[in-house]
């Protein structure tokens, strides 16, 4: 938004109508619905819209010959006005020789001494986490360990005072009969001591593995998901040729080795030709994950693809009925209402046993086909290939497999 231009003589009004026209230059309605980039409000006060969903507050000025820029919030949490007062506080500051990001790290650390309750730390710890987490943490799976069976009650505890004893009496009940959600709970506290030892607090972080020392080896025995043995794979394959989305969904799981998240958030520009490039924020793993993965699509695969378009909506294959795309509990309740143990993610190992013992193909390779990484970052630094030359002739004779004779009805 351009500021309003001055008048030859100047402004009627005084330095303070000036100060106004040059320092607000952004309106309300604009910010709600303010382009990707940024945007100068003046004075020093900006707005970083980073995507159609995140925005954020910036303060930037110039302290001792050197710029610098302060964080002011979101937009979802601090709206124009509240902006433009944190701004002016700022200001206050540099005009004083004072740097307002100093003064800001000091009145934190006030903050945390008068309040280091252990949620008051975890919450902080998680927040300091976000951005190396899958969509900033929103899905909660980081935090939820902590907040079901930590929090309720160690949460007013003093950080300083979490001991091996209070750990241990507090994930016991849960150690052996939820041991994975007990590993992650543990986990995640050991972080959160870390964070609390990193802000200088007398903390023990030795905490977490003194606790586990305390409760001994767990008894859970992991439950891998079933799969459906590669042999049974035909029949039902045979038994999905009502072209609903449903069982388009969960013919295209099968054929490509997918997990169900790349399937139901698929778009028609992921495809090009019969190459499959599923983007990095579909896929298993973290945040900062780079590397997209290329899978081709046999012609069984192909006659699935033009079926689901007719299903298409707002781009993606697989919509829900109401909006958005199809809910991650429907392949598995499909199968569950057959009455079969097995469940879509046990396509991958269904695949995986099929090359295992009906090809000759290098282990790299087969694991590639379930999207598993190989190697460590150094190997994969160097070989620089995704084999999908290699693995386009195992879609082929997967797909004849499970097809019979590659015929598909619909």
């Amino acid at each position: 938004m351009r500021p309003h231009p001055v008048p030859k003589g100047g402004l009627k009004g005084g330095p303070e109508l000036v100060c106004h026209r040059t320092r607000y230059k952004l309106s309300a309605a604009f910010v709600k619905s303010a382009p990707v980039g940024k945007h100068n409000d003046g004075g020093g006060l900006w707005l970083h819209v980073v995507n159609e969903t995140r925005a954020k507050w910036f303060y930037r000025f110039t302290l001792h010959g050197k710029r610098r820029e302060m964080g002011l919030g979101t937009l979802a949490d601090v709206p124009l006005q509240r902006a433009r007062e944190a701004a002016d506080r700022a200001r206050e500051l540099v005009k004083q020789g004072i740097d307002p990001i100093v003064q800001k790290e000091k009145l934190r650390r006030e903050t945390i001494r008068r309040d280091n309750t252990l949620r008051r730390i975890a919450e902080e710890a998680f927040e300091a986490r976000k951005a190396e987490l899958r969509d900033d943490g929103k899905a909660g799976r980081w935090f939820s360990p902590l907040e079901l069976h930590v929090l309720p009650k160690l949460g007013t505890y003093p950080v300083t005072s979490i001991d091996q004893r209070l750990i241990r009496d507090t994930l016991q009940p849960i150690w052996h009969e939820k041991a994975v959600t007990a590993r992650k709970a543990m986990n995640r506290l050991g972080l959160v001591l870390q964070h609390a030892a990193a802000l200088g607090l007398d903390v023990d972080i030795q905490a977490t593995a003194k606790a586990k020392a305390l409760l001994g080896k767990q008894r859970h025995r992991p439950k891998h998901i079933e799969a459906m043995a590669w042999q049974d794979v035909p029949a039902f394959y045979a038994s999905l040729q009502d072209p609903t989305i449903a069982n388009l969904a969960m013919r295209l799981l099968i054929l490509t080795g997918h997990r169900v998240k790349p399937v139901r958030f698929l778009r028609l520009e992921h495809i090009e030709g019969n190459i499959w490039t599923t983007p990095p924020e579909l896929l298993k793993g973290k945040k900062d994950t780079t590397e997209a993965f290329r899978c081709h699509l046999s012609g069984e695969a192909m006659k699935v693809i033009d079926l689901a378009k007719l299903f298409s909506r707002d781009g993606f294959l697989f919509p829900s009925l109401r909006k958005g795309v199809m809910s991650d509990a429907t392949l598995s309740r499909m199968m569950e209402r057959r009455g079969l143990k097995a469940r879509p993610h046990g396509f991958r190992s269904s695949l995986r046993v099929w090359l295992e013992e009906q090809t000759d193909a290098s282990f790299e390779i087969k694991e590639t086909m379930v999207q598993h990484t190989v190697g460590g970052s150094v190997e994969r630094a160097y070989r620089r290939t995704d084999y999908l030359e290699q693995r386009k002739p195992l879609y082929e004779s997967w797909a004849r497999f499970v097809s019979g004779n590659g015929m598909l009805s619909g």
